[in-house]
């Protein structure tokens, strides 16, 4: 993935996470294969348990931790009302500007 593309995920994967979990709990490590799955294989697992981590602290999931089969328990995250709001939010703000670059992109002012 080159600069300009990482650049851009990092600022719109918090949206793409809020999603995923607006369908289904997830934990870390599901999160990061389903995003390899999506093709975005790239990126690391570090940067998805870092903005999980970021995610609990403001308030937008509920977690629960469930015992593992191995190792310690599982930090199970589902997204709650805030977390729902933030993302309509989200999608607002991503319709806007996906509107506002094709228009650019089709030579309109």
């Amino acid at each position: 993935m080159g600069r300009q593309e990482t650049e851009m995920l990092k600022g719109t994967l918090e949206g793409i996470i809020l999603a995923f979990l607006a369908g289904r709990s997830a934990y870390g490590y599901e999160i990061t294969a389903w995003l390899r799955d999506q093709g975005f294989a790239d990126i690391a697992e570090g940067t998805v348990y870092a903005l999980l981590i970021r995610v609990e602290q403001r308030g937008l999931v509920d977690v629960v931790k469930v015992p593992s089969e191995k190792g310690p328990p599982r930090k199970v995250y589902s997204l709650n009302d805030q977390g729902r709001e933030h993302l309509e939010g989200f999608w607002r703000t991503w319709s806007f500007l996906s509107d506002r670059l094709e228009q650019l992109r089709q030579g309109g002012q």
